[in-house]
């Protein structure tokens, strides 16, 4: 025993440095891809909703579609990897999604657009979720914060940057090119899997939960549509239809979960606290991100009748501070835990939504520079933070099931906010249309929706900083920790 204990200190030390670093590689490239999709099409809705010839309710779909798609199957995450091993599902979703990028390059009308893009999106929903499992586990304890503020790194430049290369490739070529560009990506990340990712046990499962895979995605696309509707009308036919046929799935499901035995989705580790608060704080987050990341390009060529490459660089300060101050967040997390970052984060992109609230038609660039910097690094200081603080709320054992959860509930967030507040920008610009001090001015009826939707995106944002000062550092219980047998070495890391 005595020389086994020896023997096991540098391999894990080595393990920590070395071993990591090609594994991590191969997780973002994959993860990358996914989240570079979710972005890159916000600039290109202008040109779509030209070219199709339809309107933006309609083209949002795009988004929502693409959302809901990727909530769909992110549940199947953890059964699917328990089945059959993470890398080898983590590299057939990566080329399911490579696929449905080429699809989406040859759609002929907004509809066989729609459709693609869910193509797309069930192709490339476990990839965060099992990408970030595997990080977890391999790195050590004490540098998760680092490891994790690392993989954080593509989760917030993938979103920031999407806009700067989709605006790029729609001037220099056309739409088109913004999925055609996944294709190379898409080959790249999966030889690096193939070559340096480990290969996990599978293990035995139960037979699969086909209730929970029918109730799920009608719960969250029939409440996205209702909440879409709603943006026009809270009484309407289709908002009612939506709203209660989604939440009476949404019951059923919840339900059914929670009397599995081997759920779809792992609802009980709801039962701590420390976890739930996490979460909510990271919808809220989600929620000022993308809300701010759509607005901001619409905003840009809507009203100020700037080019795609120039709303995408306009982003460019956002990625840059997303840059810098993710990998701080994941250190300084090591030694303060996530409370003190998250509200320092939260309290930056309160400002920064608050500053987008008072927008004008002639507002100055730098007015509009400034806020997207602080965006950037609220987000850096929180989100991964956040994940982190997530997943050691949860016992180790569960984290291949937990992930899988944290995944589907934030993209199903997402796309509730997206077709929450593209509806709600819509109904505000036919309201100011109609306003004594706006009638008939387009620009100055737009400009003004869109500051109403930054004031809702800012208290949503201050909600979250008040629910912070709730964090605290997770009490790990014991018999919480992975099992020894879970834990791969150094030397398997390695030999893969």
């Amino acid at each position: 025993m005595a020389i086994q204990n020896v023997t096991r200190a540098p391999v894990h030390t080595e393990f920590s440095i070395k071993a990591i670093i090609a594994p991590l590689m191969a997780v973002i490239l994959g993860m990358i891809m996914v989240i570079l999709d979710s972005t890159v099409i916000n600039v290109a809705i202008p040109n779509l909703q030209a070219y199709f010839g339809t309107e933006l309710k309609t083209i949002q779909w795009t988004i929502t579609g693409y959302m809901l798609a990727l909530s769909a199957v992110i549940p199947l995450a953890g059964w699917m990897t328990d089945k059959f091993g993470a890398k080898r599902i983590f590299l057939i979703t990566i080329t399911l999604f490579t696929l449905g990028s080429v699809l989406c390059s040859l759609a002929q009308t907004s509809e066989q657009l729609i459709v693609f893009r869910i193509i797309q999106g069930l192709g490339g929903g476990m990839v965060a979720p099992i990408g970030m499992a595997m990080v977890f586990r391999l790195a050590p304890p004490d540098k998760r914060g680092s490891v994790m503020g690392m993989l954080g790194i593509p989760m917030l430049l993938a979103p920031a940057s999407g806009p700067i290369l989709s605006g790029w490739l729609i001037q220099v070529a056309s739409w088109h090119w913004i999925f055609i560009i996944n294709v190379p990506i898409g080959i790249a990340a999966v030889i690096v899997g193939i070559k340096f990712l480990p290969s996990f046990e599978s293990k035995k499962v139960p037979s699969l939960d086909i209730l929970g895979i029918i109730l799920a995605p009608i719960a969250f696309a029939m409440l996205a549509y209702g909440v879409t509707e709603a943006g026009t009308s809270w009484t309407s036919r289709s908002t009612l239809t939506g709203l209660i046929v989604g939440g009476v799935a949404l019951i059923l499901f919840i339900i059914v979960e929670l009397k599995q035995k081997e759920p779809l989705l792992e609802l009980r580790v709801f039962a701590s606290s420390d976890f739930t608060r996490g979460v909510i704080l990271s919808w809220i987050t989600q929620v000022a991100l993308f809300g701010a990341i759509l607005m901001i390009p619409l905003y840009l060529q809507e009203v100020r009748g700037f080019t795609p490459l120039e709303s995408g660089y306009t982003t460019l300060a956002q990625a840059l501070a997303s840059m810098v101050f993710m990998p701080l967040g994941g250190k300084l997390f090591d030694k303060w835990g996530a409370r003190p970052l998250a509200l320092t984060g939260l309290t930056l992109v309160s400002i920064a939504l608050f500053l987008f609230s008072q927008i004008t038609v002639d507002t100055a660039m730098f007015m509009i520079v400034l806020p997207l910097m602080f965006m950037g690094a609220g987000m850096g200081l929180t989100m991964m933070p956040l994940n982190t603080h997530i997943l050691n709320s949860a016992p180790r054992r569960l984290v291949n099931r937990v992930t899988p959860l944290t995944s589907a509930t934030q993209q199903v967030v997402i796309s509730f906010a997206i077709a929450g507040l593209t509806g709600y920008l819509t109904s505000q610009i036919a309201h100011h249309m109609s306003a004594p001090e706006t009638a008939g001015n387009m620009q100055a009826s737009s400009t003004a929706a869109f500051a109403d939707t930054f004031l809702i995106t800012a208290c949503i944002a201050v909600a979250g900083l008040l629910l912070t000062t709730l964090l605290r550092k997770p009490r790990v219980k014991p018999g919480d920790e992975l099992a020894d047998d879970e834990m791969p070495d150094a030397k398997t890391m390695i030999s893969h």
